[in-house]
C-alpha cells in the first residue's frame, strides 16, 4: 500500500463510518490535493461489504520466521548466481585461453570446484525455500504485501539493474577501444545472461503478485 498519513486514515474511516460513497470520498480528496493513489491505498483497507461500521481488511504483518525465511531465500539466491557466473567465466577461460593467463591456469580447478561445491548447498536449499515461501503465499495471499518481501525484491531488482548497467558500459568501452575479443564478449553475455534473468524474473513476480493481491 503506498504511505499514508494518520489524517488520511481517520478521515477515510470517518467517512464510510457515516455512510459517504467511495466515489464521493475519492472526489473530496482529489479535490483537497490527494493523489488517487494515497486515496486508493487507503480504501482498499476497508472491505466493500454492507455493515453498519467500515470493516478492515486483514494487512500483511511481519514476523521473525518470515524474515528468516526471505533472508535465506535471497542470501541464497545471491550466493547462487555469483558462483554460477564464476564457474561460467572460468569455462570461458577454459575454451578461450589467454597465453597472459598461462600461469593462473592451474589455480581453475580449485576455483571451478568451490563454484560446483557451492551449487550444490546453496542452488537446492534456494529451489526449497522458494517453493516452501510459494506454496505459503498461496494458503494466504496476503503475504504477497509482506513488507520485508517486497522490499529485499526491489533491492535485488537494484542490484540486478546496477550489473545490468556496469555490464553494458564495460561493453561499449571495449567496443569503442577496439578490446571486445570473444573472451570477453563472452563473460559479458554471461553477466548479461544471469542479471537480466534475475531482474526479468522478480520484475514480472512483482507486478503479478501486486495485480492479484
Amino acid at each position: 500500500m503506498p504511505s499514508t498519513s494518520p489524517e488520511l486514515e481517520l478521515f477515510v474511516r470517518e467517512a464510510l463510518a457515516r455512510g459517504q460513497s467511495r466515489a464521493a470520498i475519492r472526489e473530496a480528496l482529489a479535490a483537497a490535493g490527494w493523489r488517487d493513489e494515497q486515496t486508493r491505498g487507503v480504501l482498499d483497507g476497508y472491505a466493500d461489504v454492507a455493515f453498519p461500521v467500515p470493516v478492515p481488511k486483514p494487512r500483511a504483518s511481519l514476523s521473525a520466521k518470515e524474515a528468516f525465511q526471505y533472508l535465506v531465500l535471497f542470501a541464497t539466491l545471491y550466493f547462487s548466481a555469483y558462483h554460477l557466473g564464476s564457474l561460467l567465466f572460468d569455462l570461458v577461460n577454459r575454451a578461450l585461453p589467454d597465453p597472459a593467463d598461462q600461469a593462473r591456469f592451474p589455480m581453475f580447478g580449485d576455483s571451478m570446484r568451490f563454484s560446483v561445491a557451492a551449487l550444490v548447498i546453496a542452488f537446492p536449499v534456494f529451489a526449497w525455500m522458494s517453493h516452501r515461501v510459494g506454496v505459503d503465499v498461496a494458503r494466504h495471499p496476503i503475504k504477497r504485501l509482506s513488507p520485508v518481501r517486497r522490499w529485499l525484491t526491489y533491492l535485488t531488482l537494484f542490484v540486478a539493474a546496477g550489473i545490468l548497467i556496469g555490464d553494458m558500459t564495460s561493453l561499449v568501452y571495449n567496443l569503442l577501444g577496439g578490446e571486445a575479443t570473444p573472451r570477453f564478449l563472452c563473460k559479458v553475455a554471461v553477466v548479461a545472461m544471469i542479471a537480466g534473468g534475475v531482474f526479468h524474473y522478480y520484475l514480472h513476480d512483482l507486478r503479478r503478485e501486486e495485480a492479484e493481491a
